[in-house]
Formats: C-alpha cells, sequence, structure tokens
C-alpha cells in the first residue's frame, strides 16, 4: 500500500504541474512530459503490478518448498523401505576363528555356528611345452584351445609362427577360452608355457593342433585326470609337455559334511553364505560363526531416526513464526499451509500410536531405545537399542514390518503424499497454475500500460501543439497591437 500511495502523490504532483504548463503556455516554460505520463500511468497499474508480482513471488517460494519437501519425504521412505521389507534385519556377519578363511553372509542365511576343515584349495593347472629355438619358426596350421568346455581356433601363419608370435596370437584371441600364454627362456632353449584361468579339475588346457609342420604338431595336448586322492590334472606322455602345476578342486568338511568346489570361492555349501579359502586355511579346523549383523541393523534404524528428524525440522522452518524478524518476514513461506499441516499430524500419529503405544508385549520404539522430544524429534539411546537388537531381533523387526507395523502405516502415507496426482503433487499443480495466471494477467497489465502510455502521449501532444498555436497568436497580436512594454504597428493607427 504504501508504495501505491507514493505513486499517487507523485501522481497528483504531475498532474498539478501539467495543469501549469497549461496557465503558463504562453510563457514557453518546459515541462517533464514523459515523467508526468509515467507517473498518470502508475497511479493506475502500480497496485495491481506489486500485487501481482507478490503473489508471483509467494507461489515461486512455496513450490521451492514443496520441491525440498517432496527430497525429504523421499529420503525418509527410503530410510524406511529395509525396515519394512524385513532386508534390515537380514543382515549377518560371518567369521572364523582361524587363518585362510572368510566370509560373507548374503540374502537367506541362518544364525549358526559350523567346524571347518579344509584338506586342499582349488589350483589352476600350469603347462610347460617342450623346448625350442626362440626365434624359430614353427611353421603354418591351426591351434584350437579347449578349457571347461569352451574353445576357440587360432589360425598360424608360416612367417609368424615363432614361439613368441603364437603366445601373442594366444593371448589375443577372440573367444579365447581362459588361457594365458608366456615364453620363458631356459638354458636347454625357449618354452611356451600355458596357464589355465580357472582353478579345478574340468579347466584343464586341451590344444588340437592341425598342420603339415612336425614343430608346430609338437604343441599339441590333452589334459585328463588322474586316479589319485585328491585328484588332480595330468598331461599327455608324449614328452612335449610337462604340468608345472596341476589343476584340483577344493576339498574341505564343513560340520563333517565334505565339500567339493571347483573355485576357492564356495557359494553352494550354506544357503547365503560365501566362504573365502586360502592356503592358509589348509589343515587348520577352525570354527566359522555366523551371527546377527547388529551394527547394519544399529545403521539402517538409525538412519529412518535421521531422515524423520530432517522431515520435522525442515517442516517446522517452512511453517514456523519467528517474531523477531522485521513484520512481513515473519512467516515461513508454508506457515498455514494445509497440505504441510495434513502431512506432519499424519507421521506424527504414526509415531506416536503405532510406535510408542504398541499393545500390552509388543515392542515400541520406546522400548527399543528410541524416545519423542519435545520438538517432535527422536532420539535414540544406543546401548538401550543395542540391547533390544541383541535380545529380541525378532521383536524389533516385527515393530516396523510392513504389514503390521509402524512402517505398514508410514509407507503407505509415504506413498500416497509423494505418487503422481498425490498430496505433494497436486499441491505442486495448483501453484503451477497459478503461476501461468499471474503470467497472464502480468501480461494483459502490460499491453494495458501500453495502451495507456500512448493515450496520454496523444494527449499531451495534442495539448502541445495548441498551446504552441496559442503562443503564435499571442505572439501576433503583440505584434500589431503591443504589449505592456512595447507598442504595436497598429499602435497609432487612427
Amino acid at each position: 500500500m504504501s508504495t501505491v500511495t507514493s505513486t499517487s502523490n507523485s501522481a497528483s504532483t504531475s498532474i498539478q504541474d501539467a495543469a501549469q504548463s497549461i496557465i503558463s503556455g504562453s510563457t514557453k516554460s518546459n515541462t517533464d512530459v514523459n515523467a508526468i505520463i509515467t507517473a498518470l500511468v502508475n497511479a493506475k497499474v502500480a497496485g495491481k503490478t506489486a500485487a501481482l508480482t507478490d503473489r508471483a513471488t509467494r507461489d515461486n517460494n512455496q513450490l521451492t518448498a514443496i520441491g525440498m519437501l517432496n527430497s525429504v519425504l523421499s529420503l525418509l521412505q527410503s530410510a524406511l523401505t529395509p525396515l519394512a521389507n524385513g532386508s534390515a534385519f537380514n543382515m549377518f556377519t560371518a567369521s572364523a576363528s582361524g587363518k585362510g578363511l572368510t566370509a560373507s553372509a548374503g540374502q537367506g542365511v541362518v544364525a549358526g555356528s559350523y567346524e571347518v576343515d579344509v584338506k586342499n584349495i582349488a589350483a589352476s593347472q600350469s603347462i610347460t611345452s617342450g623346448a625350442f629355438t626362440s626365434k624359430t619358426a614353427l611353421g603354418a596350421g591351426s591351434l584350437t584351445l579347449s578349457v571347461g568346455g569352451k574353445s576357440t581356433t587360432i589360425n598360424i601363419e608360416s612367417g609368424k609362427s615363432t614361439l613368441a608370435d603364437i603366445a601373442a596370437a594366444i593371448n589375443s584371441a577372440s573367444g579365447n577360452p581362459g588361457v594365458s600364454a608366456t615364453v620363458v627362456n631356459g638354458v636347454d632353449g625357449a618354452h611356451l608355457m600355458l596357464h589355465s584361468t580357472s582353478t579345478g579339475l574340468a579347466n584343464g588346457i586341451n590344444i588340437q593342433v592341425k598342420s603339415d609342420s612336425a614343430d608346430l604338431n609338437k604343441l599339441s595336448v590333452k589334459t585328463s585326470v588322474s586316479t589319485t586322492i585328491p585328484a588332480t590334472t595330468e598331461v599327455d606322455d608324449s614328452g612335449n609337455w610337462k604340468q608345472s602345476v596341476a589343476g584340483q578342486d577344493a576339498h574341505l568338511s564343513i560340520s563333517g559334511m565334505e565339500i567339493e568346489s571347483a573355485s576357492n570361492t564356495v557359494t553352494s555349501a550354506i544357503d547365503g553364505l560365501t566362504l573365502n579359502l586360502s592356503a592358509d586355511a589348509v589343515d587348520n579346523p577352525q570354527t566359522l560363526t555366523i551371527a546377527q549383523d547388529v551394527t547394519d541393523q544399529k545403521t539402517a534404524i538409525s538412519a529412518f531416526v535421521t531422515a524423520y528428524n530432517n522431515f520435522v525440522t525442515s517442516a517446522a522452518s517452512f511453517a514456523g513464526f519467528d517474531a523477531t524478524k522485521k513484520a512481513g518476514s515473519q512467516g515461513g513461506v508454508l506457515l498455514g499451509d494445509t497440505t504441510l499441516n495434513a502431512i506432519r499430524n499424519t507421521l506424527s500419529g504414526a509415531i506416536s500410536g503405532g510406535g510408542l503405544k504398541q499393545g500390552s508385549g509388543m515392542a515400541n520404539l520406546a522400548a527399543i531405545g528410541i524416545t519423542l522430544q519435545k520438538d517432535g524429534t527422536l532420539k535414540t539411546d544406543d546401548v538401550k537399542l543395542t540391547t533390544a537388537l541383541t535380545t529380541d531381533p525378532m521383536g524389533v523387526a516385527k515393530l516396523f514390518n510392513s504389514k503390521t507395523g509402524l512402517a505398514a502405516s508410514m509407507n503407505t502415507s509415504l506413498t500416497s503424499f509423494l505418487k503422481t496426482g498425490g498430496t505433494l503433487n497436486a499441491h505442486s499443480n495448483a501453484l503451477t497454475a497459478d503461476l501461468k495466471s499471474i503470467s497472464a494477467q502480468q501480461a494483459q497489465l502490460t499491453a494495458y500500460t501500453d495502451k495507456l502510455t500512448k493515450g496520454y502521449n496523444a494527449q499531451f501532444t495534442a495539448l502541445n501543439n495548441l498551446m504552441t498555436q496559442m503562443s503564435q497568436n499571442g505572439d501576433y497580436l503583440t505584434a500589431l497591437f503591443g504589449g505592456q512594454n512595447s507598442a504595436g504597428a497598429l499602435a497609432n493607427n487612427k
């Protein structure tokens, strides 16, 4: 209102100036016509302009707050999800009492204790060819490499058939089945060394050669399984190849049950458990313990508490009132907003009604160390929460479960707030629609302002022309009849 009043006073003054301009026009006094027109136009549109600007500012500020509120609630729902679906309470740790054995627990594992005795770990086969002169071309042909049921054929050209050429061709072969090659120079000559990149009996190396070259045919090799216990790989006894490391499966027992694995990463022995074996575990019987992962469960619950508190403090800042600020800026951008109030009431109701007041004998937030503060936030007692998770993990899980627990009401409400067409989306759409309406009104006001300015310009132009004519007529009459300080041409005319 102060802006409009100021503009009106200015307009009144300028109008008085315009009137004076008419009165003193004959004296040729100058008046700032543009300033007069601007003042006249502002007197008519300033109030409406200010109102539309204030409304647009308010809408934009509310849109920003709604966007921030949407993000805060999305984080709350994300933090609530592992508690609601129970995945947070299916977290376990696995630890071994000795060396060489590590384990990780996943979905489906259960708490328990197992005796693990590793007889041997899995190994990958390495074989070495007979000696060749390092720069000797072995001749043209093809090598078909097979490992573990996979194979690829490599063509060898006569001009590129040294051991180094063949090793490079194997390493770069498309569809290499799992063989790495290198050349080792010994006192007796150069040797081609092949290494299976996968452990286990099934991953022995086989090479079938097709060539007219006797030297290239010496690279043919076939791997079989020995009858030793434990079984290992062995190569043919043609003398062209020697086995430097035999491939073998890992052998271990878990609580007396014999287990074989082609890999030292054992995933099939216990549901949900992955065992990792190394040489230090061989002949080193030890105990593997699987237990609830209280640390990760506490982290999940703490994430929920933090996310809820973040919502509470954000909502308070949006809807707060600070009397220490200057008038007009004391209230939060969403002070009195019905949407925000509904969300706050719904979520706080879920906390106080579902989380803090469970039935007799059932876990509640207070029982696991989470209490409600005066400002609406939650506070966690770490010791009490740890005790609850250790002594009654199923009770804690039941408190949060997505069917009858705290998560059920909160998750349902959050979905209704956040979904497309939901509470926040509808509020944002209404604000966006209002901003479009404001923009249209501002465009109309701009057009009206231009029209008004042109009209006043036309009126003052006409006035200026009239004043110019009047001044000219006055000069003419003075010339004829004389004025106060002069005699006109007709002054002595009888």
